[in-house]
């Protein structure tokens, strides 16, 4: 029986008959829902004429997670009156509850990607609701996009729905103008926000840190934690509280297990039975509930009896290191979408109140959305979903957001590595086998490549725990948590098996010749065969140990991971991180290890470890064959040249030998010119004559420009075959450029060509002869040259000396040889600066001449006695 007294109180049931309308006219529509209003349980149900009376459709709903998809199907099918698998029913991955009666499908995003690679035209699908696109997660994007694909092309019939609550309604808008040359989809807005609620704000007391990484200051939780309890005591109903991960929920119901009240955990890894008691909600006596949750319960769910919500602020965004394949959760202040998203949870069954634990400044400068997962995530199963759609770039698809260059270009080179795509970016038959698997293509290459070595049952079981992370309770140890999760007895155990039963089907699906005919096996095989034998076995391969059948299907999927044990502590992977495991770690001892799950932060150079399996040598080369090399290598460390013969797997040097005379000479020459640059040309022998002869090159370049050479380090490295050859070719090692004659080589670049070179002393002179007849070296070191000379041997000459038409600064000495006086017009100091010179200096220099007229005296080198002895 249809509980109509339910959908009467829903008040998006307002808005159903202008989005019937628009369905009709344009067979796109944008539905602008605020939490609470019903838009994920009344609407699909009257698209498809269930309540309404209108005409018979069959209704896919595509939701971000499958907490969401069975909670949307369960209340569904409640309001119908019906159990869930009639009317009303779902698909998840590994699980279906639908039948042929079925009119409304409830499936993830993710399921509904797989239906569409299978079969772009959904036969028998009227209508598609993509329900929560504000999320902005990278299937729902992939999803949206391949379906107007399909309406544009192949069916033009099947009616799309972007919902929301909060999100950008233009912009989903004018992405659905492509399928109507008319304008933008018609925004179809419901009013009313539920029962409504009332906004707190509970800011943190003064030096709360910022979160970073997965860290998440603990002042903040106990600041959270009493903002729960004030909240209990202010107000009627059940609890709440939005924290970004498990690690944070599992730390606040600590602080919270003195509490009256049932304090409850939800998350994606909850057990079923515990999230089927949060959302069936308490009963007549029981006590209070306080539903501590992540994101999971932002959107497409109710949870009954909660009047109260507490947000935290918070939440998780993947990120995702291309250079290193690492992946990573980022925690960040929760944008204005998402904060409203979490309000709504508060007035869905009556008036709520919320506890924002941010002050009112900051709420002012959150992000109105969150960031569109295509920007930061990992794009690889993206690429292979889009190549095997026919279009690798993703050029054609209508995306709101373009996916980044690195990330494509990134994904492409893994998808070549595993023989998913060719080197043009086209699927491969493989590529296609990968994508239907339904796990990440680099997770499918380990089921594909790993079955025929170890037996489907066990790849299957190793990729099932690669896929869902296994609890943190389980340790860092892979194979230790394979031991845990076969044991079974709690939530995560039975979704494990029930997923490694769905991968063992889906390799015995796949043609075991081609899963290993692309060259990108591992070809460790050691008298074990290649076919599978009873129970999913390879020939032989039960004899593997746990240990090493984990070791083996975590090196196939990251191969690049592979880490080999540093001298002292750590690791170090072959795509040249570093990785620590924790201090108590049961792998510390291990020489090889696979990493299957590391995170680095922005501030760490070393990934830590969070589930890797011991694997041995021969593995480890197997596995990232593709990585290999051997070769010389000479370059420039610690001082001099070293030159080596090794043997590489990536970053990890597997073997070394000291090379002799016998390295390659041109690697050497670069080795050396790589040593001039970082340490500078002081590296060759400079004499004196040498250093002035650069000055006096340097000075003319300045002056005159071309022909004459530029000698600063940059250019005389940039031209290092003309002047330090052959020399340098020669040369093996630092002792032979110190015994490298800079002045000599330096002479290579004067423009002899031209004939200038001769014109060097002309124009740039060593030495200037002076009145006295003494000949000064002239200084070429600063911007203007310099003639330091004794006053007295200047006497009679009026002009100051020149060279290449640039007037020398004179530096005039006392008798001493001490600065008396600088200038650049001798004409001027004689008039002006000699007189207060003459009568400061010639009491203390009686015995020199000081005469009142310089211009007409004789310039001399002596004293005034030996001037008059002649």
């Amino acid at each position: 029986m249809i509980r109509n007294d339910a959908l009467d109180r829903l008040p998006v049931r307002h808005a159903v008959p202008e989005l019937l309308t628009a369905l009709e006219e344009r067979g796109t529509a944008v539905l602008a829902a605020p939490p609470g209003t019903g838009k994920t349980t009344l609407v699909p149900l009257a698209l498809a004429g269930l309540i309404g009376g209108g005409p018979w459709r069959r209704v896919l709903v595509a939701e971000p997670r499958r907490m969401a998809v069975r909670a949307a199907a369960r209340r569904m099918a409640w309001l119908l009156g019906q159990e869930v698998g009639g009317a009303v029913g779902f698909s998840v991955r590994g699980e279906r509850r639908a039948g042929p009666a079925t009119r409304v499908e409830v499936v993830t995003t993710g399921v509904l990607l797989q239906r569409l690679q299978r079969d772009p035209e959904l036969p028998g699908v009227d209508v598609v609701l993509l329900d929560e696109c504000h999320e902005r997660h990278l299937d729902a994007d992939t999803a949206m996009a391949f379906l107007v694909d399909v309406r544009a092309t192949v069916r033009p019939d099947l009616c799309l729905i972007a919902a929301s609550a909060t999100g950008d309604t233009r912009a989903w808008a004018d992405l659905l103008t492509v399928l109507d040359s008319t304008g933008p989809a018609p925004v179809v807005r419901a009013t009313g926000e539920g029962h409504g609620s009332r906004v707190l704000f509970a800011a943190p007391p003064p030096g709360v840190r910022p979160a970073h990484g997965t860290w998440v200051d603990p002042a903040l939780l106990r600041h959270v934690a009493a903002t729960v309890r004030l909240a209990l005591d202010r107000h009627e109903g059940d609890l709440l509280c939005f924290l970004p991960g498990t690690g944070e929920i599992a730390r606040t119901a600590g602080m919270l297990a003195d509490l009256d009240a049932e304090v409850l955990q939800l998350h994606g890894r909850a057990p079923a039975a515990v999230q089927d008691a949060v959302l069936k909600g308490r009963g007549p006596g029981d006590a209070r509930r306080v539903v501590l949750t992540t994101s999971v319960a932002e959107s497409s769910l109710t949870v009954p009896g909660v009047r109260i919500v507490v947000d935290s602020g918070l939440a998780r965004e993947p990120r995702t290191d291309h250079a290193r394949g690492l992946g990573s959760l980022a925690t960040v202040p929760v944008s204005v979408a998402v904060a409203t998203q979490r309000t709504g949870r508060a007035g869905r069954e009556g008036f709520g109140t919320v506890y924002r634990c941010w002050s009112k400044i900051d709420d002012a400068r959150q992000a109105r959305f969150p960031s569109p997962e295509i920007r930061v995530a990992d794009l690889t199963a993206f690429a292979l979903r889009t190549a095997c759609w026919g279009d690798p770039d993703a050029a054609g698809l209508a995306l709101l957001d373009t996916p980044p260059a690195g990330a494509m270009a990134a994904a492409r080179s893994v998808l070549t590595a595993i023989g998913a795509v060719g080197e043009d970016g086209r699927v491969s038959e493989r590529g296609v086998r990968m994508a239907r698997i339904g796990v990440h293509p680099r997770l499918a290459r380990a089921l594909l490549d790993g079955a025929p070595e170890v037996g489907a049952r066990r790849a299957a079981e190793v990729v099932a725990l690669l896929s869902e992370e296994p609890p943190r309770g389980y340790g860092d140890d892979l194979a230790a948590a394979w031991r845990a999760a076969r044991r079974g007895g709690d939530g995560y155990g039975a979704r494990w098996k029930a997923e490694a039963r769905r991968l063992e089907r889906s390799a015995a699906e796949a043609d075991p010749g081609s899963g290993t005919g692309t060259g990108t096996g591992t070809g460790t095989g050691t008298g074990d065969g290649g076919g599978t034998g009873d129970g999913g076995e390879a020939s032989g391969g039960a004899a593997r140990a746990d240990d090493a059948v984990a070791g083996l299907v975590t090196a196939l999927a990251f191969p690049e991971r592979v880490a080999r044990a540093r001298e002292g502590s750590g690791f170090l992977m072959v795509s040249g991180t570093g990785a620590a495991l924790a201090e108590d770690s049961a792998l510390r001892e291990a020489s090889w290890l696979a990493v299957a799950v590391a995170d680095r932060t922005a501030q760490s150079a070393t990934a830590r470890v969070r589930l890797a399996a011991v694997v041995d040598e021969d593995v480890a080369r197997a596995a990232a064959g593709h990585l290999a090399s051997s070769g010389e290598e000479v370059h420039w460390e610690d001082g001099d040249v070293v030159a080596r013969s090794v043997s590489r797997l990536g970053a990890v040097e597997l073997a070394v030998r000291p090379l002799r005379e016998d390295a390659d000479p041109g690697l050497v020459r670069a080795a050396l010119l790589d040593g001039l640059g970082r340490e500078g040309l002081g590296l060759l022998r400079w004499s004196r004559e040498a250093s002035e002869l650069r000055q006096r090159l340097g000075f003319l370049h300045r002056v005159l420009g071309a022909p004459w050479p530029d000698v600063a380090d940059g250019p005389l490295l940039d031209r290092a075959e003309e002047w330090l050859e052959p020399e340098l070719s020669r040369a093996r090692r630092r002792a032979d450029l110190g015994r490298l004659d800079a002045g000599q080589a330096l002479g290579r670049l004067l423009p002899w060509a031209t004939g200038e070179a001769a014109r060097l002393d002309e124009l740039a002179p060593e030495r200037i002869e002076v009145p006295s007849g003494s000949r000064i070296r002239v200084d070429y070191g600063g911007e203007q040259p310099v003639l330091a000379v004794k006053l007295q041997e200047m006497f009679g000459l009026a002009e100051t000396p020149r060279v290449a038409g640039v007037p020398v600064l004179v530096h005039l000495l006392s008798p001493a040889g001490r600065p008396a006086a600088v200038t650049a017009d001798l004409a001027s100091f004689w008039r002006s600066g000699y007189p207060s010179v003459r009568a400061e200096l010639r009491g203390r220099y009686p015995k020199h001449p000081w005469p009142e007229d310089p211009g007409a005296a004789q310039p001399t080198r002596h004293t005034s006695a030996r001037l008059r002895r002649g």
